[in-house]
C-alpha cells in the first residue's frame, strides 16, 4: 500500500510542534519543572489514627475466578437451584459469636472492639480502671456523694496553642459528640459518629507504645451523647439515633442496655450530684426520666414540636433545665413547677431556624443558644429575660456537623467553629467576636468542642473526618 501523502496543513502541524520542542529544550522549561517539582512536594505526616485491623492479610497466592452468571454465558437456568439456596450450610464453617449492635442486648466490649485480638480491649480496661478517683468521696454512701468543682478560671486566648502531639483521627467518619474523662492524672478523650462508633484516645499513652486509639461499635446508629459519670469514670452512657441507650461498664467489660426505645433518642444529659436517672430526648419533642436503680421511666413529656438536640442543667441548682429544639426555640424548665403534662418554661427564646445548642455557662448565669440562622444568643438577667443576638456565621453544608457554642472555664468566652479552619471565641461582655484560634495543623473544620473539666485552657475540637485537635495554654 502506497503511503499517505500528507496534506499542508498536517505537514504545517508537524513544523510547528518541532519548532515548539526545540523552543523548549532550549529553554529548559522541563529540567525547571522537575527541580521546582522536588523542592515543594512534602512529604506526608504520619499522625495518629485508629486501626482498622490489627495484622496485615497476607496475599493470597491462589487464582481469582471471576464468577459469571448463567444468563451471561446464555445458558439456561438450573431447576435444582431456582428456589434459592437451600439450608444444608456447611457444617465445618465457624460463624461469628460477636453480637450485633442493633440487637437490644447487652454487649461484651470485646465483641463490641474493632479488631481482631483482645489485646488493645484490655489494654483500655486496665488504663480506665487504673485512673485514680479523684472525684469521689470514698467515706460518703452511694446517692450522697459530692463531687468536685469543676476547674475555673481565666484564660490568656494568645496563649493556647495546638501541638502535632495532640492530633489524631480517632474513627471513620463523622465525629457527633466528642467528650473528655474528667480526670487530672490522665489525658483521655471519648468520641462518638455517625456509624455508631465509640473511639477512645489516650492522649498521654507514649507513641511507640502503639495502642492510644480505641475503636467500638456498641450502636447500630449515629451516636448522640455521650456522659462520662464524673463520680466514677468507670462507667460511661452513650446514645444513639437507633433509639438505645447503653452504659458502659468497665468492671463487667459490658455495654449493658440501659433503655430502648422506637423512636430515636437525639440527646441525653444528667442533673449535677444525681447519676442515678437519665434525661433523654426522643422523637418529635420528646423528654423522658429513666431511673436507672428501678429500670423504668419516671416522666414523660412533650415540650417541644420538633427533635430535642440539647439538655443542660446549671451548675447551682439543678432543677433548672434547658432544651434545644430544631423547631426554632430553646426553652428554661423549672422542675419544681411540674403541671398536667409538662414542666413550667421560665424562659423562651425563639430562633428563625432550627436551635442546635443550648447551654449554661459555668456560673449558670448565662444560657448561650446556637441557631443555624447565623445567630449566638445570650440569655442573662436574674430570671433570663435579657436577650441578646450575636452575628456568626452557622450555616454549614451537609458533610459537616452543625456547629454548637459552648462555654470555656468561666463566663467570659463562648468557643463555636469556624467555616475557615479555626475556632472563634465570642466575648460575652463586648457581645461579639472578640479572637480565633487558628493552626498551620489544623486541616479540617472543627464542630463539636468539650472544655475539660479538670484543666483550664484544655479545649478539643472534633471534625466530620474522624480527627480530634486539643488545644493547650502554653
Amino acid at each position: 500500500m502506497a503511503e499517505k501523502k500528507l496534506t499542508d496543513y498536517e505537514r504545517r502541524r508537524i513544523e510547528n510542534i518541532k519548532r515548539n520542542e526545540e523552543m523548549l529544550a532550549s529553554l529548559q522549561i522541563q529540567s525547571r519543572i522537575s527541580q521546582l517539582s522536588a523542592v515543594t512536594k512534602r512529604p506526608r505526616a504520619q499522625g495518629k489514627s485508629y486501626q482498622r485491623s490489627p495484622q496485615k492479610k497476607q496475599k493470597s497466592n491462589s487464582p481469582v475466578v471471576l464468577r459469571r452468571s448463567l444468563r451471561s454465558q446464555g445458558i439456561p437456568p438450573d431447576s435444582s437451584t431456582a428456589s434459592g439456596p437451600k439450608d444444608n450450610f456447611d457444617d465445618n464453617s465457624q460463624p461469628t459469636d460477636k453480637k450485633s449492635p442493633s440487637e437490644p442486648i447487652p454487649i461484651s466490649m470485646r465483641d463490641a472492639y474493632n479488631g481482631d485480638i483482645d489485646i488493645p480491649n484490655k489494654k483500655l480496661i486496665e488504663t480506665i480502671k487504673g485512673f485514680d478517683d479523684e472525684s469521689m468521696d470514698k467515706n460518703s454512701v452511694l446517692g450522697d456523694r459530692i463531687q468536685k468543682g469543676k476547674a475555673s478560671g481565666t484564660v490568656n486566648l494568645e496563649s493556647l496553642r495546638l501541638e502535632p502531639d495532640n492530633i489524631a483521627r480517632i474513627v471513620p467518619g463523622r465525629i457527633l459528640n466528642v467528650r473528655f474523662f474528667p480526670t487530672n492524672n490522665v489525658r483521655m478523650v471519648a468520641v462518638g459518629n455517625k456509624y455508631g462508633n465509640i473511639g477512645f484516645w489516650n492522649v498521654d499513652a507514649p507513641q511507640e507504645d502503639g495502642d492510644v486509639i480505641f475503636l467500638y461499635r456498641p450502636h447500630s446508629g449515629p451516636v448522640s451523647g455521650i456522659l462520662v459519670d464524673p463520680f466514677s469514670v468507670s462507667k460511661m452512657i452513650t446514645s444513639c439515633y437507633g433509639g438505645f441507650i447503653r452504659v458502659m461498664d468497665i468492671e463487667k467489660e459490658m455495654f449493658d442496655l440501659a433503655y430502648m426505645s422506637e423512636h430515636p433518642i437525639f440527646s441525653i444529659s444528667q442533673r449535677p450530684h444525681d447519676m442515678k436517672s437519665i434525661y433523654y430526648g426522643e422523637g418529635k419533642g420528646g423528654l423522658g426520666i429513666w431511673d436507672l436503680r428501678a429500670g423504668k421511666s419516671s416522666a414523660l413529656w412533650n415540650l417541644h414540636e420538633d427533635r430535642i438536640n440539647t439538655i443542660d442543667f446549671t451548675s447551682e441548682n439543678c432543677n433548672i433545665m434547658a432544651t434545644s429544639s430544631t423547631d426554632g426555640s430553646a426553652c428554661i424548665w423549672d422542675l419544681r413547677k411540674v403541671g398536667a403534662h409538662k414542666p413550667k418554661s421560665l424562659q423562651i427564646v425563639f430562633h428563625k431556624r432550627a436551635v442546635h445548642s443550648a447551654y449554661f455557662s459555668h456560673s449558670g448565669r448565662f444560657l448561650a443558644t446556637t441557631s443555624i440562622d447565623n445567630n449566638v444568643g445570650v440569655l442573662s438577667g436574674a430570671n433570663y429575660e435579657d436577650t441578646s443576638m450575636i452575628s456568626h456565621y452557622n450555616h454549614t453544608n451537609r458533610w459537616i456537623s452543625s456547629f454548637r457554642g459552648i462555654w470555656g472555664w468561666d463566663d467570659s468566652y463562648i468557643y463555636i467553629g469556624n467555616m475557615e479552619r479555626g475556632v472563634d471565641v465570642i466575648s460575652v461582655a463586648d457581645k461579639k467576636l472578640d479572637f480565633t484560634l487558628r493552626s498551620e495543623h489544623m486541616t479540617a473544620i472543627p464542630c463539636r468542642f468539650d472544655a475539660h473539666q479538670k484543666e483550664v485552657g484544655m479545649l478539643a475540637g472534633a471534625t466530620s473526618g474522624g480527627q480530634v485537635y486539643i488545644w493547650t495554654a502554653s
